[in-house]
């Protein structure tokens, strides 16, 4: 029986993965120290192949077990997070990707580090394929979150490198589904939270501004498949099909049956204006694409925000 250590294992993408990797016969080692992760998301696994430690991974930390596989989910993620927790979130980049790297070392694990699209800021390649640079405002605030993924992939390459450690990352675009706190500040969850409620759905800008969604299934599907794989360079997973935000916004009224109206407020300092993955990539070499569509996915995330918030 393999066994996968997954650090930020109580967040929204960490949880799910933890769920799809003991659906597979692993034995799952749980870290996170709560910051942004709930106890919550994990409360319904009752496998005798589940452990959870309370970590901070910013301090030096082992693990007694034998380790195949360890999943670097560790981070604040959201705008609302890293805003607030600025030095952490550079921290956890640092140390906490230099001691999960140490760690794999030392165990002799496949590492997969969970970067990023913000490593390609506000692009001015569009989409954007893994061999774009990015146009990043390292001093913005956005910077810490951009900075602290860009650095990660840069000592993740190192330890490859010159540590031997046999590593891979993937690039993560926007995703949404079931355990996305209804605050994190991301459109789709802040959008859901306010469709429920019968408050007005505050669109940033014009709304013209485009993100690609995929659906948390999809997504995690992605990332056990780059890490049984061979490839070290950068992968993207996400959905290549972009929509604006103002459509997500009517979409999300539309599939509530919300009475919300859609309001406008001053568009978000280095907010990028578009998002959108080439995944020849993760088609060529690992098989993989999106299965699941935004509307499907909304269903299922909209069925499970009821089920949160007490509706029928």
């Amino acid at each position: 029986m393999p066994t996968s250590l997954v650090t930020g294992g109580a967040g929204f993408l960490g949880s799910n993965l933890c769920d799809y990797l003991l659906a597979r016969g692993h034995r799952v080692i749980c870290v996170d120290n709560l910051e942004t992760g709930s106890l919550r998301n994990i409360e319904h696994i009752r496998s005798d192949e589940f452990a959870f430690k309370m970590i901070d991974i910013t301090g030096h930390y082992e693990v007694e077990e034998a380790i195949d596989v360890i999943f670097h989910m560790a981070s604040p993620a959201s705008p609302i997070d890293y805003a607030r927790l600025p030095l952490h979130t550079l921290k956890v980049g640092a140390y906490g990707t230099h001691n999960t790297l140490g760690l794999a070392k030392a165990k002799r694990a496949r590492f997969l580090l969970a970067s990023t699209s913000e490593v390609y800021g506000d692009p001015l390649v569009h989409p954007q394929p893994e061999t774009y640079w990015g146009n990043v405002n390292p001093i913005g605030p956005r910077g810490v979150y951009d900075e602290a993924k860009r650095y990660a992939e840069a000592l993740t390459m190192a330890y490859l490198r010159q540590q031997g450690v046999d590593t891979c990352i993937a690039r993560i675009f926007n995703t949404f589904g079931p355990r996305l706190r209804a605050n994190d500040g991301r459109a789709i969850p802040t959008f859901l939270s306010q469709a429920l409620t019968d408050r007005p759905l505050t669109v940033f800008g014009d709304g013209s501004q485009t993100r690609s969604f995929c659906y948390v299934d999809d997504l995690i599907r992605g990332l056990v498949l780059l890490a049984e794989s061979e490839v070290h360079d950068p992968v993207n997973i996400g959905n290549p099909n972009e929509m604006s935000l103002l459509e997500m916004a009517q979409l999300v009224v539309e599939l509530t049956d919300s009475s919300s109206e859609i309001v406008f407020e001053a568009l978000p300092v280095d907010d990028p204006q578009v998002r959108q993955p080439d995944i020849t990539r993760a088609k060529d070499l690992l098989g993989w694409e999106p299965e699941i569509d935004v509307r499907e996915g909304l269903r299922r995330t909209i069925e499970q925000s009821t089920e949160r918030l007490g509706g029928p």
